[in-house]
């Protein structure tokens, strides 16, 4: 085997060309509120070999690549997510992930053999992968509205916990293994990879904060690099205990997400800014993987009857059943039955009876990879539309109020960065009567490119910009004044919400 230099250069161009109209094209899909992923999926198509005419059929390889890039979008999901936020959904996050996965696959396996006529083996593997909804998707999508925390801790949760069991049983699936052992005993496995992946990534999770708290490391460019590391530790640790990898790399990465670790905002970023080159390169891999030329109209039909059977009747179904454990309104169980994004994770997985050489594996491919096109451009970019009709919108708009907050972590605080928008009812408040905690003040106000060292009398106009400093510990209660304020004046409840 000869080494090509000629072939690397190649390589290093289009993949560098490739990865930056990729960057691009993230602020075109935010505009349209679609998922980045299409337009990586699409990218990828394009390059393939009905097109530019690269070829890529290596599914062996397109899995365990797949499954690298998961655990670093993981990563940064866990990293980057607040437990104060998701702990108050975390039950119904983990009944979904759990609980909802089996009814998931259920539901759709039996319309997919009944109505359909997929054979069983094919119909339970179409259920099974398509059931989990996509961490990247969601983390992207649904941070950006203005829902309630409890609805996006509550997605961010299942997204973050349910590529475990159903990696575990496509697994089981595609290699004969519940055939063989049967349902009781596939159902044992997975519970004791949830657990065991769960118990890895908390003790590498702690031990890791511990560490990281000690460490007198000479460059703060070592820190994100070394917690990211923590969170690939976690993973590899329990894949080789037979657990779950990847229940293991997101418990581990909340845990050390939620420390009180050196350099917290700039491994946040770091890790984000990696996250975002695994999902190019994932998206990109996967339409690649992609023959067009196999999409006949047999396999689009198959796949819109399984989107409309997966988004009207296994999802609505699967999270009244869930929401047993946390009850809610209605309205907020309607917007997490349409929010059940799909994205790379039913793809990756279809990867997996395709590795193992599973009768008819491309074809469960093909099927998903369209299932997976309908539902995002179903469900994507109508659910700011949705959430404002089902009325789950906060009813404090961060439009009212935009604010953007920088680390002081010398002196442990931070600073908010508050611009006054046309209708915050901030404007005609004065300095004093913010109110704002005990340690927290208001340093400047810049008007009109004027800056003002503010007293308690200075009046806040629209369109100043507000620099507060507040200690690290009352960033939270700082911001809910704020935003209070910003939506009810100056005798907007007082004594706080």
């Amino acid at each position: 085997m000869t080494f090509d230099v000629h072939q690397l250069d190649l390589f290093v161009l289009v993949g560098a060309g490739v990865t930056l109209l990729a960057i691009l094209a993230v602020r075109l899909s935010s505009r349209a509120g679609l998922p980045s992923l299409l337009l990586y999926l699409l990218m990828g198509v394009a390059l393939g070999e009905n097109f530019v005419g690269i070829t890529f059929e290596n599914a062996e390889l397109a899995h365990a690549l797949g499954f690298a890039a998961l655990a670093l979008i993981l990563a940064e999901g866990g990293l980057t997510t607040s437990w104060d936020a998701v702990r108050p959904s975390m039950r119904l996050g983990l009944s979904l992930a759990t609980l909802g996965v089996g009814v998931s696959v259920a539901i759709v396996a039996l319309g997919a053999h009944v109505v359909l006529g997929l054979s069983w083996q094919l119909s339970v593997l179409l259920g099974a992968v398509t059931s989990p909804t996509d961490a990247a998707a969601v983390f992207s999508v649904l941070r950006g509205l203005p829902v309630s925390q409890r609805l996006v801790g509550a997605l961010e949760a299942e997204s973050g916990f349910n590529d475990a069991p159903t990696v575990v049983l496509v697994t089981l699936i595609s290699t004969g293994s519940v055939a063989e052992h049967g349902v009781v005993a596939t159902g044992l496995v997975i519970v004791f990879e949830l657990v065991t992946g769960t118990a890895v990534g908390v003790v590498v999770g702690f031990g890791g904060a511990w560490l990281m708290r000690r460490a007198a490391l000479p460059s703060s460019g070592l820190y994100p690099l070394a917690v990211l590391c923590l969170t690939l530790l976690a993973y590899g640790a329990a894949a080789v205990s037979h657990a779950s990898g990847f229940a293991a790399v997101y418990v581990a990465a909340l845990v050390l997400g939620n420390s009180e670790l050196p350099h917290r905002i700039a491994t946040r970023s770091f890790a984000e800014g990696v996250a975002w080159l695994a999902q190019i390169g994932l998206f990109v891999m996967l339409g690649l993987l992609l023959t067009p030329s196999r999409i006949t109209w047999s396999v689009v039909g198959i796949a819109v009857a399984g989107s409309l059977l997966l988004t009207f009747v296994a999802r609505p179904v699967t999270v009244w059943v869930s929401a047993v454990v946390q009850p809610m309104p209605w309205r907020e169980i309607a917007f997490v039955s349409w929010a059940g994004l799909r994205g790379a994770v039913p793809i990756v997985l279809a990867t997996i009876p395709f590795a193992e050489g599973v009768t008819d594996a491309e074809r469960l491919f093909d099927i998903v990879f369209v299932i997976v096109v309908i539902s995002t451009l179903l469900t994507g970019p109508t659910l700011p539309v949705v959430a404002r009709w089902l009325e789950v919108s906060r009813q404090l708009e961060p439009r009212q109020l935009d604010l953007e907050v920088a680390p002081l972590e010398r002196v442990n605080a931070d600073m908010l960065q508050v611009t006054i928008s046309p209708v915050s009812r901030l404007h005609g408040v004065e300095v004093g009567e913010l109110r704002l905690p005990e340690g927290s003040s208001v340093s400047m106000v810049v008007r009109d490119g004027r800056t003002i060292v503010p007293e308690r009398r200075t009046v806040l106009r629209r369109g100043d910009d507000v620099l507060i400093v507040t200690p690290h510990g009352q960033r939270q209660t700082t911001v809910d004044r704020l935003r209070i304020v910003s939506a009810h004046g100056r005798l907007g409840r007082w004594l706080g919400d």
